[in-house]
C-alpha cells in the first residue's frame, strides 16, 4: 500500500485513479453489502414488532425514534444502491434501490438518483446542481420569502424537519408528470408502503398514539437524514462558473470530510468520506476509508487542498455561513421593495437553505 500511496503523490489524477484501481478499491463487495442489509431489515422489522408489543405504553415513542434512525440508515443503503456500489448488475442494484427507497422508506428511488447524479456532476454550481436550488420550504409569500431569507442560520435546524415532506412532495410530483411504466411501478410501491405503514400504525395504536408516533418517526427520520447530508457541501465554494475549472477540482473544493471513526462511519453511512465518495462515486462505502489514505496525501502534497472537520465543527462553519448569507440579505432588504425584485429575493430564500445531497 505504500508503494502505491508514493506512486499516487508524484503523478497527476489519472496516476491516483490507476493507484485506486489496483488497489482493488473499485471492486464491488456484495457480500458485506449482503450483511448490511440483512442487519438492516432485520433492525426494521424488531422495531415494528416492538411497536406491537408495545402499543398500550407511551413506551412506543422510543420504537418511533428507533424507526426513523433505521429509515435513514435504509436511506444510505438507497444512496450506495443508486451510486452501483452494492452489486456487480445495474438491475440488481436498481432493485434494491427500489425496495429500500420506495417500498420501506416511501421516497421515489427514480426521481432521487438523476437529481442525485446532477449533482455530482456539478456539486455546488449555481445553474447546474440542482441541490442548490432544491427548496426545504417552498413559498409562495414574497414576505415570508424574505423572512426565511433574513433569518437562514436560525431556520437551519427546525427547517430539517420538513426534509422529507419535501422529498416525498417532489418524488410524487415526478411520477405524476411522467407517467410512463416505471412511474406506475414506483407509484404502486409508494402507496403500497403508504398503506403498510399507517395501517401497522393506526390499527395497533390509539389515535392520538398514532399521530403522536407518526410525526416523531418522520420527524427524526427528517432530522436525521439531513444532518446527515448537509456537512457535505454546505458552507463550501459555490461556484458562479466552472468553464475554468477541471472536473476533479470542482469535485475536491465544494466536498468537506468529516473526521471521525467507525461510529463515525455507521452514522453518516459513509458520506463523511464526502471527497472520495465524489471523486470515485461508485466505490463501495466500506472501501472509503482505505482509499483515504491515498486520496489524502495525493491532494494535499498537490496543494489542491483537502477538507476536513469534526461534525461540529462542520455545523459551526455552515451556521457560521448562513449567518453571513442572512446579515447580506437583512442589509439588502430595503432595496427589494417592488414585486419583480421581491420575486429575486424569495428564490434566494430557498437558494441557500438546506439541500439534501
Amino acid at each position: 500500500m505504500q508503494d502505491v500511496i508514493a506512486e499516487a503523490r508524484q503523478g497527476d489524477f489519472h496516476t491516483l485513479a490507476l493507484a485506486i484501481r489496483s488497489a482493488g478499491l473499485l471492486e464491488r463487495r456484495p457480500g458485506r453489502y449482503s450483511v448490511r442489509i440483512g442487519l438492516t431489515v432485520a433492525a426494521l422489522a424488531a422495531g415494528w414488532s416492538g411497536l406491537v408489543v408495545l402499543a398500550n405504553s407511551w413506551a412506543v415513542l422510543g420504537v418511533a425514534v428507533f424507526l426513523g434512525f433505521i429509515f435513514t440508515q435504509l436511506g444510505f443503503i438507497g444512496h450506495d444502491a443508486g451510486h452501483q456500489q452494492c452489486f456487480n448488475s445495474r438491475r440488481a442494484n436498481r432493485l434494491l434501490g427500489l425496495t429500500v427507497g420506495n417500498t420501506l422508506i416511501g421516497l421515489s428511488f427514480g426521481w432521487w438518483v438523476p437529481k442525485h447524479n446532477a449533482h455530482h456532476a456539478h456539486p455546488n454550481e449555481v445553474g447546474s446542481d440542482p441541490d442548490i436550488g432544491d427548496a426545504v420550504l417552498r413559498v409562495s409569500s414574497a414576505r415570508l420569502g424574505r423572512f426565511l431569507q433574513c433569518h437562514q442560520a436560525g431556520l437551519f435546524f427546525p427547517l430539517m424537519l420538513l426534509r422529507t415532506v419535501g422529498l416525498h412532495v417532489s418524488g410524487a410530483q415526478m411520477l405524476v408528470a411522467k407517467r410512463d411504466r416505471s412511474a406506475a411501478l414506483e407509484g404502486v410501491l409508494l402507496a403500497l408502503h403508504t398503506a403498510m405503514y399507517l395501517s401497522l400504525v393506526l390499527l395497533v395504536l390509539s389515535p392520538l398514539k398514532a399521530v403522536a408516533f407518526i410525526v416523531l418517526q418522520q420527524a427524526v427520520f427528517s432530522v436525521y437524514l439531513g444532518c446527515s447530508f448537509a456537512p457535505n457541501h454546505k458552507g463550501m465554494p459555490i461556484i458562479e462558473d466552472s468553464s475554468g475549472m477541471s472536473l476533479v477540482r470542482r469535485q475536491v473544493a465544494t466536498s468537506r470530510n468529516i473526521v471521525g471513526g467507525p461510529f463515525t462511519d455507521l452514522m453518516l453511512g459513509g458520506l463523511n468520506y464526502q471527497i472520495e465518495h465524489h471523486l470515485f462515486p461508485t466505490m463501495p462505502r466500506a472501501n472509503l476509508a482505505r482509499a483515504q489514505a491515498i486520496v489524502r496525501p495525493y491532494f494535499r502534497e498537490s496543494g489542491l487542498g483537502y477538507a476536513e472537520d469534526s461534525l461540529i465543527g462542520s455545523y459551526t462553519q455552515i451556521l457560521r455561513w448562513l449567518e453571513t448569507e442572512s446579515r447580506v440579505a437583512r442589509d439588502l432588504r430595503p432595496h427589494f421593495a417592488s414585486r419583480s425584485r421581491a420575486w429575486t429575493f424569495k428564490r434566494g430564500s430557498y437558494l441557500r437553505l438546506t439541500s439534501l445531497r
